[in-house]
């Protein structure tokens, strides 16, 4: 992914308002990023845990989507990541959820998905971070391809999300 500026990202938003996304909490490290390494950038808020926000390219644009995480219930278990397929124990996954954009999310349609709490799908394909031992497994396909079915993956979800 190529490096984003505070500016793009806040542009970027479909499902908040031009006041939410102005007061959203962005990264302060965009300098200090990964961005070879990511294929999407994610984050959760600092100052509300329950919120995160992606941001990806779908079709040459730029789509940001806030998202909700549900609260975690019922006792620790392994849930594996519906994009990276990187298994975790606890509260590794959640359920985000994205109001949907437009007149739909006004009606309060949403959309939902079990992915990395963190939202660091890319740096868990690619070793660069852990979920612990038997996080990952041995896959016959190259990490090309499991970026690209990934990738498949969150775009996607961005796309139930703008539809």
């Amino acid at each position: 992914m190529k490096p984003l500026t505070e500016l793009e990202i806040r542009a970027s938003f479909v499902n908040s308002t031009k006041g939410e996304a102005k007061r959203m909490h962005v990264p302060r490290d965009l300098g200090d990023r990964p961005w070879d390494d990511l294929d999407f950038l994610g984050w959760t808020d600092p100052a509300a845990p329950d919120r995160s926000y992606l941001v990806a390219e779908l079709d040459g644009r730029l789509v940001g989507i806030a998202l909700r995480r549900a609260a975690q219930a019922g006792r620790a278990r392994k849930t594996m990541c519906a994009w990276c397929l990187t298994t975790h124990s606890g509260d590794g996954v959640s359920l985000m959820t994205a109001r949907k954009a437009g007149k739909s999310g006004q009606l309060g349609n949403s959309v939902g998905v079990y992915v990395c709490a963190d939202l660091a799908c890319s740096l868990y394909l690619r070793g660069k971070k852990s979920a612990g031992p038997g996080s990952r497994f041995k896959e016959a396909i190259t990490l090309g391809e499991q970026v690209e079915r990934m990738l498949a993956g969150v775009n996607a979800f961005v796309e139930r999300v703008c539809s």
